[in-house]
């Protein structure tokens, strides 16, 4: 059970990764940029285009993990697990997901991302991409 949860862990990290978020230190003081990425075994991140709680403006910011008292997402993470749940649907066991590449590979020719079909072509990855664009409707 433990191990689940580990990856879960991890999955929800990396969900935040090129997404806006605010990290409060053990100091109390606060940054807000965009998640450049982290290391799994510190827990250390680096942000990018960083602003400081004064409203100072910083091009990187390199955070290690023991100083980090909070990590809050700014804005919510495209449900990519929930995609392929609903590609599943429409194409049977020819969906793997990849959370930790933050990609979804159908029919092993075409991979879809947050933003849509990025690789693959035909009547197949129209139809994928329709199935993406009706998604992010229901989603808003």
């Amino acid at each position: 059970m433990a191990v689940v949860a580990g990856r879960r862990f991890f999955e929800e990290l990396v969900r935040l990764v090129q997404k806006t978020v605010r990290v409060e230190d053990v100091k109390g003081k606060i940054y807000e940029g965009t998640l450049l990425g982290y290391d799994s075994n510190t827990l250390s991140l680096c942000l990018g285009d960083v602003r400081d709680e004064k409203g100072g403006r910083i091009h990187r910011v390199f955070l290690y993990g023991h100083s980090i008292a909070k990590v809050s997402a700014i804005e919510r993470p495209f449900n990519l697990e929930g995609l392929a749940q609903r590609l599943e649907r429409v194409f049977p066991k020819m969906v793997r997901f990849y959370p930790e590449a933050g990609v979804i590979v159908v029919m092993d020719k075409i991979r879809v991302d947050e933003t849509g079909v990025i690789e693959g072509s035909g009547p197949a990855a129209e139809r994928v991409q329709s199935i993406y664009e009706r998604f992010i409707k229901e989603a808003e």
